[in-house]
């Protein structure tokens, strides 16, 4: 990720109160490996080519590292997002 401004889905809930100023984020990637740690979003109209939310590389970065919201994934998505989320963390 180095080097590379790569768009996410931010999963972390809003919190003014948070005791660090962090953000859960969920990259997006163009390369489907068709496996359950992905999540198609199809073309998102903020995106220039059909793109999968990878939960397999959740990641935390500071608030001062979101540049800015492109768009938003659709209710739906998110659900998926967040079951994959769950089977990825067994939770």
């Amino acid at each position: 990720m180095a080097a590379k401004v790569r768009p996410a889905v931010v999963v972390s809930r809003y919190d003014l109160d948070s005791p660090r100023a962090l953000a859960l984020l969920v990259p997006l990637t163009t390369e489907n490996r068709g496996s359950d740690y992905e999540v198609s979003l199809g073309k998102p109209r903020f995106l220039t080519k059909e793109s999968w939310a990878n939960v397999q590389g959740l990641m935390s970065v500071g608030h001062e590292r979101l540049i800015r919201p492109l768009g938003t994934v659709t209710s739906s998505q998110l659900v998926q997002i967040k079951s994959a989320l769950s089977f990825a963390l067994e939770l």
